[in-house]
């Protein structure tokens, strides 16, 4: 049995007497992309700076690659943080090279790689160019590069949307898609639902430093009731009888027909539904059936900490 990318065991952390980060246990399995979700202040950053060694737990146990310190395996790690850096006067293709080296790459090959990489995210031409002169979306897109460039293991990614135009932000699941492929471990942490939606094999949701939820998208679907969204311009009274459901509520709609979402109660079967609405005489011109959101699922589980959390809609 192949052994863990990353292993999280009861780990706390204290700041004096608050706990950022509260018996927490995950794993990360080799070759998958995991999300790390949760709204500010939830542990994130703290948690991701433990698994790196840049701040000690007050207790628990970490495993990175089969180390118990991620500073023994550091070449094997790309890390990108949150708070981006670079050194203002050094030219883009500089710094790429610059970061391979200090992760044992050859000179010439460090520089080859960050001249490629460079061409490929559309920044050829600035290879040359300061970082200082660089916009924040190609400064932000050097450094994450730099993360790259010494073909790391394992990705543990801070925000790496942050700050990108859609463009490179699906530029960007690109590129996380092709590491996922060659066997790359992909952590990031992100507000933005859609893209752990889409990209995400499993994720964590942590709230106030603790554990809500770990898995597939499936299985949080599973813990919520299923909903239907219909469009009718008839009388939809009869639907509010029919077996399984327990709400009803208007959402708008186009003219003269109007869009409802029906709350069907856990393990309820849609196609009763749609019977009820056949025997009511009820046309509609829509009816789909789909799971909870990625962010309806964020919401209900982080509770009160995700109410402010704007990028998550």
């Amino acid at each position: 049995m192949t052994a863990p990318a990353l292993v999280l065991d009861d780990v706390v952390k204290r700041f004096g007497a608050f706990a950022a980060v509260d018996r927490l246990s995950f794993t990360v399995a080799k070759g998958e992309i995991y999300g790390f979700l949760g709204p500010n202040g939830a542990g994130k950053t703290t948690t991701l700076r433990m698994i790196l060694e840049i701040t000690p737990p007050t207790s628990g146990r970490i495993e990175v690659l089969g180390s118990p310190s991620a500073i023994k395996v550091r070449r094997r790690i790309g890390y990108l943080p949150e708070e981006r850096g670079l050194y203002r006067k050094m030219r883009a293709a500089d710094t790429i090279a610059y970061f391979a080296s200090l992760r044992g790459v050859p000179a010439t090959e460090a520089r080859a790689r960050a001249l490629s990489l460079l061409k490929r995210f559309g920044l050829g031409d600035f290879a040359r160019s300061k970082n200082e002169a660089l916009s924040k979306g190609m400064a932000q897109k050097v450094q994450l590069l730099s993360t790259i460039a010494h073909d790391p293991e394992l990705l543990i990614l801070d925000e790496p949307f942050s700050g990108l135009d859609p463009i490179n932000q699906a530029t960007l699941e690109d590129l996380l898609r092709e590491l996922k492929a060659a066997g790359k471990t992909i952590i990031f942490s992100t507000h933005t639902m859609q893209h752990a939606e889409r990209l995400c094999d499993r994720f964590l949701i942590i709230a106030k430093g603790g554990k809500q939820f770990e898995g597939t998208l499936e299985e949080a679907r599973r813990l919520f009731p299923p909903k239907l969204v219909i469009r009718t311009a008839d009388d939809i009274a009869a639907l509010r009888r029919a077996p399984g459901v327990v709400d009803i509520v208007e959402r708008g709609g186009d003219g003269a027909s109007r869009d409802y979402v029906i709350e069907l109660k856990t393990g309820a079967d849609p196609n009763a539904v749609l019977s009820a609405a056949f025997e009511a005489g009820i046309r509609m011109t829509r009816f789909e059936h789909s799971g909870a959101s990625l962010h309806d699922i964020f919401v209900a589980l982080a509770g009160e900490d995700a109410s402010g959390e704007s990028e998550a809609a």
